[in-house]
């Protein structure tokens, strides 16, 4: 017999919405597909010029456990998902874009798997897709462990596959940086539960490819990367400069171990 759905842990899941009219909808059906049900659904709508805001004060008219929020200026990601988080009432926290996708069974599993291997801190392996919501046959596989150290090399969470139990460590307030915000809080996260995150090897989410993105121009993010290091983590300007040279090495030779054609 299943528990009550008020003795079930409640996962917060925090979507951060910018002009994202043409992929919204599938990103909270992949939410409202869940099998594990008892979660909440809080969209920060970053003063979005197209009908964004619209589409989801629709769907959230529909299912009570959809919460909008609109923010006062453009703001940026980080702020967005801060918001989010500051009102978020769940046990769990989890992060989805307003442009990827979950599989059905993301939550139940993960959840399953974090109990059984005493997490604080998962993830799991995830595809790409490309705008039109079709596999690009790249997948991303995840390690079974991922320790402090490791993550401190680069970023091994996919945002959108990351889930930590706030219960136990707290809410985790993102740096407000131009980007590598989620580097940023799942090295936390990770520093917090003082062991290290698990990483489930199925594809459990889908990681939607956009032409012009910012996580797309791989140039830009050498500096993002090292500001990382230099303005986030308080390093000195030669060590920083160490820490982006193993970034390199890690991202080059070691990470593409974890890329994998299909």
């Amino acid at each position: 017999m299943k528990k009550p759905t008020n003795h079930l842990p409640l996962v917060s899941i925090i979507t951060p919405l910018y002009n994202a009219e043409n992929y919204i909808i599938p990103t909270v059906k992949s939410i409202q597909e869940q099998t594990y049900t008892h979660w909440e659904h809080i969209i920060v709508n970053d003063c979005s010029t197209d009908n964004s805001l619209n589409i989801v004060e629709e769907l959230s008219k529909k299912d009570t456990r959809i919460k909008v929020v609109t923010l006062s200026r453009n703001s940026g990601a980080a702020q967005s998902r801060n918001k989010a988080t500051e009102l978020a009432t769940g046990d769990y926290i989890a992060f989805l874009d307003a442009d990827d996708l979950w599989h059905p069974e993301k939550l139940e599993k993960q959840l399953n798997y974090m109990e059984t291997h005493n997490a604080a801190v998962s993830y799991t392996s995830y595809t790409h897709i490309n705008e039109a919501g079709k596999p690009l046959g790249k997948r991303i596989k995840a390690l079974p462990e991922l320790t402090y150290q490791k993550q401190h090399s680069n970023n091994y969470v996919g945002n959108l596959t990351g889930i930590y139990k706030a219960s136990e460590i707290g809410k985790i307030i993102a740096p407000n940086i131009r980007k590598r915000q989620d580097w940023a809080v799942w090295l936390e996260a990770i520093k917090k539960s003082n062991r290290p995150a698990v990483g489930l090897q199925e594809d459990l989410a889908y990681y939607r490819i956009r032409e012009g993105s910012i996580s797309s121009n791989k140039l830009n993010l050498v500096t993002y990367n090292f500001k990382f290091y230099k303005e986030y983590l308080g390093y000195s300007w030669i060590k920083s400069a160490f820490c982006l040279l193993r970034f390199f090495y890690e991202y080059f030779f070691v990470r593409t171990k974890r890329i994998e054609n299909y």
